[in-house]
């Protein structure tokens, strides 16, 4: 009771504070919509800022006239609209630097899909750039997005770009790898290596001859070990320039989900440190610690350690594969190919998983989980309700799932009750829904991929992500696939039309819900008096736009702390 009174009491004397000081703003905004995402989804006319905070919203008349002054900034926006900072919950922004900026970058959106010819050229041209002593490392190669469906590299395939270069190209879903030979033979990984913890496989073919293909990120850790470090001047330009172009898609606020997988905890940790205390970032970060790589006993950092630019809130684990990589964890087997007995596989363990994640719920850490398949989901869940027992708030905890792709209608009301935010890579929808729904899961699991309409009939909340590097980071574009879940290859066509949702609820998923999601909707997500002067002028406006033409419109201005970015 008296933690509740006096919060009421710092929060009407802050009130009053702002109240009273009417009169001097630094830049008022106008002449467009202002798209608030406040809890009635109000447009104003006009909003008002002052020392990088909102401090009024409503009609221009009024804003005009309680706080313009003659050094007030007046920004007319021509019909532009201003909306809330968009918020991205999971990107691995190091991982993104370094597949898209040190790396060749093998990432295909658009049509026609590559081939393995198509492929092999690149490594080829690729391979000329290639220091003495260097590895040709690229990332980006999806066997669901190429042609013919499902061509795969093998070790075999990589030797023909070259044999004394070592080769390592990660798949587009990040959970799969594939290596020449000469990189397994510097590696040291051979037929009799075993197959590490947390899910790793170093895949043989039936006669016990390993094909160059890894799963999961347990068994790229040899290889990783052996690749020479990017130079750090390298690797800080390649963030930066990765930050300003997730700066330019109107974020403002991003996850950096896995601290520690590149290359350590202890360095990486420095390094956003070091990056936040020299500007380095035109963006927000909430980072989370990727949990394999804690070492034990570790206490560097405590929970929620940080400031509003750079502030570390919660432990990743991954307890499965990828959906369109065929090794997420499945009740029941793939339809691809035919005839197949293959559900995936756990990278844990439960009472494993259980004992890892607790170490750090207990010590007030937020938990995130990736798990795509419905086999992990429910690992995670029945972990989660374990975690949360007797806990009369279990929502307090804001406990994530990560991706949720592959659900059953049980699962959703159990991570609802349970307070489970979701997190949907909602590029399934567009970039691999017509694989999922004619080839991998048919159509009955693919039209359930990314619940987000099953989720807000049962009264949960929901966010959308790129997961990048794995999807490109576009808040536009989501929206876009959440409300109309449109495929990309042709013929297109809806995917699961009943799990469409409006536009405002889409709007919500990379706005307030996704500043809920991170802890941080006291202050962002949304145009109200009090947070942060985090916004994005856009072209248009999307609640006005036809649902598949918002991922057109511009970004024009990206805002933080009431300050223009500019890069």
């Amino acid at each position: 009771m008296k933690f509740a009174t006096k919060f009421i009491l710092a929060l009407w004397m802050a009130q009053c504070a702002i109240t009273f000081a009417k009169g001097n703003a630094d830049t008022i905004f106008y002449g467009g919509p202002i798209v608030t995402v406040n809890d009635k989804n109000e447009e104003v006319e006009a909003l008002a800022i002052k020392s990088g905070v909102i401090v009024a919203t409503g009609s221009k008349a009024a804003i005009s006239k309680d706080w313009q002054t003659s050094t007030t900034k007046i920004i007319n926006l021509k019909g532009q609209t201003l909306m809330p900072g968009f918020v991205e919950p999971h990107i691995h922004i190091i991982g993104t630097a370094m597949a898209e900026g040190l790396g060749l970058n093998l990432s295909n959106f658009s049509l026609p899909y590559d081939t393995l010819d198509t492929l092999d050229a690149k490594m080829r041209a690729h391979l000329k750039t290639i220091p003495p002593g260097g590895w040709l490392f690229g990332f980006g190669v999806d066997p669901s997005r190429t042609s013919p469906f499902m061509a795969e590299l093998t070790a075999d395939t990589l030797d023909k770009v070259s044999t004394t270069v070592p080769i390592f190209i990660i798949n587009q879903s990040g959970h799969i790898g594939y290596v020449n030979h000469r990189a397994m033979e510097l590696a040291g990984v051979t037929e009799e290596t075993k197959n590490p913890s947390g899910g790793g496989v170093y895949v043989k073919n039936m006669q016990g001859k390993l094909t160059g293909k890894l799963i999961e990120p347990p068994s790229f850790a040899p290889f990783m070990a052996k690749m020479p470090a990017p130079p750090q001047a390298d690797l800080i330009k390649a963030i930066k320039k990765t930050a300003q172009r997730i700066a330019s898609a109107g974020v403002t606020t991003s996850a950096e989900i896995t601290v520690g997988f590149e290359s350590g905890l202890e360095n990486e940790v420095k390094l956003y440190k070091e990056l936040t205390a020299n500007e380095g970032l035109p963006i927000r970060v909430r980072a989370y610690l990727y949990g394999p790589a804690i070492p034990a006993g570790y206490s560097g950092l405590k929970p929620n350690e940080g400031d509003d630019r750079l502030r570390f809130i919660g432990v990743k684990f991954i307890s499965d594969g990828s959906t369109q990589g065929l090794t997420a964890a499945l009740n029941d087997a793939y339809d691809y190919p035919k005839n197949t007995q293959n559900k995936g596989e756990l990278d844990y363990k439960s009472e494993d998983l259980y004992k890892s994640m607790k170490v750090y719920f207990d010590q007030g850490w937020q938990l995130a989980v990736h798990a795509n398949g419905d086999r992990a989901i429910d690992q995670t869940l029945n972990n989660y309700e374990k975690l949360l027992a007797g806990n009369s708030h279990p929502g307090d905890r804001r406990l994530r799932i990560e991706h949720f792709t592959i659900n059953t209608p049980e699962q959703v009301k159990k991570a609802v009750k349970l307070g489970v935010i979701p997190g949907f890579t909602i590029g399934h929808v567009d970039y691999w829904g017509e694989a999922f729904h004619n080839h991998i899961v048919g159509p009955a699991r693919a039209d359930r991929i990314d619940p987000s309409a099953a989720f807000k009939k049962e009264g949960g909340r929901f966010v959308y992500h790129s997961d990048s590097p794995v999807s490109n980071v576009g808040p536009l574009n989501y929206i876009s696939e959440g409300a109309g879940r449109l495929w990309q290859n042709p013929p297109q066509k809806v995917l699961g039309p009943d799990q469409r949702v409006t536009v405002d609820d889409a709007i919500r998923a990379v706005t307030i819900n996704a500043a809920y999601e991170m802890f941080s909707d006291d202050k962002l997500g949304s145009l109200e008096v009090g947070k942060q002067a985090d916004l994005v002028v856009l072209a248009a406006n999307p609640r006005k736009t036809a649902v598949n033409q918002i991922r057109n419109i511009k970004v024009k201005e990206t805002w933080i702390d009431g300050k223009k970015q500019v890069w």
